[in-house]
């Protein structure tokens, strides 16, 4: 089984299954104001750097690559593009010392959930995007109901007990492993989202919620959500926007990348094949690039 397989590797259920994040891209005004964000509230590490951009990441992982340009110009709040961007937190001890650095920044929290799955805490970045930072429950914890799906909730998270079990030693940045565990997105319209996300990409339905959907491939509970709660009927986004470019899904096998190559063939949907993978855009003009 697959869950074996991620043990063996030591590595997360969420990167284990057969598609996972892989990193993200956000255009951003102020280069170096998002990136010093990023690197010392996040904890994430420099590994790439220019005039118009920066690569950050754990270890020599990337994970987020921040850009600027000219022209670019702030997209409205109601745009399709990033709700929020999750970072994937090893152990809920893990969690609990980022909590503790946070508390000890000042940081401003804009809320803290448990979804039964997973304890979740939420804030932006100082241009507005938005940030999760969670632990998974394990997944033989999880409840699945016969039609494959998960159940999950939004309970309120006992903060001061996540706080109370962190490490008492300095957090000293992003653990090695940590990852982007889901992308959850601002879409014009959730049937298309489904049709997109499910019917062509191939991922599962694993919950639905009034105006939104979450995806996921390998019994995870998520990978991808789409919702339209700030950006109903929402159009295209634009390449000068702000915010949310593009982001990776990685395969970690070659058939169901074959797979979703042929859907998107037999629907004319345009693909760029690059050095690193495969170029797309979903219908609200997100890049999406897949790899392997």
């Amino acid at each position: 089984m697959m869950t074996d397989i991620a043990a063996t590797r030591g590595e997360m259920f969420a990167l284990s299954r057969p598609v996972h994040v892989g990193r993200t891209h956000l255009v951003v005004t102020d280069l170096a104001a998002v990136s010093n964000f990023y690197q010392t509230i996040l904890g994430l590490s420099v590994i790439e750097k220019s005039t118009s951009g920066v690569v950050l990441g754990v270890g020599d992982k990337p994970l987020l690559t921040l850009t600027t340009r000219g022209d670019v110009a702030r997209a409205p709040r109601n745009a399709a593009g990033l709700f929020h961007t999750a970072f994937l937190m090893p152990s809920r001890q893990e969690l609990a010392h980022w909590l503790a650095h946070a508390a000890q920044r000042n940081i401003q929290l804009e809320g803290a959930s448990d979804h039964l799955v997973s304890e979740a805490l939420y804030l932006s970045d100082p241009e507005g995007n938005g940030i999760e930072v969670y632990a998974d429950r394990k997944p033989a914890d999880w409840t699945y109901h016969s039609d494959g799906t998960v159940e999950m909730a939004t309970h309120r998270l006992d903060l001061q007990a996540l706080y109370d079990s962190a490490p008492k030693t300095e957090w000293r940045g992003m653990a090695p492993d940590a990852a982007i565990g889901h992308m959850h997105l601002q879409v014009g319209n959730v049937p298309e989202a489904d049709r997109f996300y499910e019917g062509v990409l191939g991922l599962k339905k694993m919950a639905s919620y009034p105006g939104a959907s979450f995806f996921a491939s390998g019994a995870y509970h998520h990978h991808i959500a789409a919702n339209v709660w700030n950006s109903r009927n929402a159009g295209a986004r634009s390449d000068i926007m702000t915010g949310l470019s593009d982001y990776s899904l990685s395969f970690n096998d070659r058939e169901s990348l074959d797979t979703v190559l042929a859907n998107l063939e037999g629907l004319e949907i345009p693909v760029t094949r690059t050095t690193e993978g495969y170029s797309l855009r979903d219908p609200w003009g997100i890049g999406i690039l897949l790899a392997t």
